[in-house]
């Protein structure tokens, strides 16, 4: 199975909801992580899931 593509305009505008700091992209995790605010936001079928509450802490 390949991991489905996030569109890259989206990327570009995509902010973390707490910290309001740019996210990187992880591909292989299907995840955009949030190093200052220590978390890693799923996504699902394409779609960025930007919820605290379901986000994964990093380090898990």
């Amino acid at each position: 199975m390949t991991p489905s593509t996030v569109d890259p305009k989206l990327l570009e505008i995509l902010v973390c909801p707490l910290t309001k700091e740019p996210l990187e992209y992880d591909r292989e995790n299907q995840e955009l992580i949030s190093k200052k605010a220590g978390l890693a936001f799923p996504i699902r079928d394409g779609i960025p899931i930007m919820l605290p509450d379901e986000a994964r802490p990093l380090g898990e």
